[in-house]
């Protein structure tokens, strides 16, 4: 999986590409400690994202509750296939999907 962050200002996007699974996900915790400072906007950029697991999702959730502290998080571009995971696991009624 690739992770791109684009910082502008309080606002952070990242961007994946690939699939974020139990293999990745760590990859992604690790990065989202240490960017998140000073950050009140972050945005995930999942056009790109090939697949999501229950590893990506508990990244997700933690991404939620620490954002709800310090500002707002948006999931944008999601594909029919990731949409239904979200359904499916309920995450549709916890997170911001554009």
């Amino acid at each position: 999986m690739n992770i791109i962050q684009n910082r502008n200002g309080g606002e952070l996007t990242i961007t994946l590409e690939g699939r974020l699974d139990t293999t990745t996900a760590p990859q992604l915790d690790q990065e989202l400690k240490t960017a998140l400072t000073g950050v009140t906007s972050l945005i995930f950029d999942f056009a790109a994202l090939d697949y999501l697991s229950s590893a990506g999702l508990r990244v997700l959730l933690a991404s939620q509750k620490k954002m709800r502290r310090q500002g707002k998080m948006l999931i944008r571009h999601v594909n029919a296939t990731i949409m239904e995971v979200f359904e499916v696991t309920g995450f549709i009624d916890i997170l911001t999907i554009e």
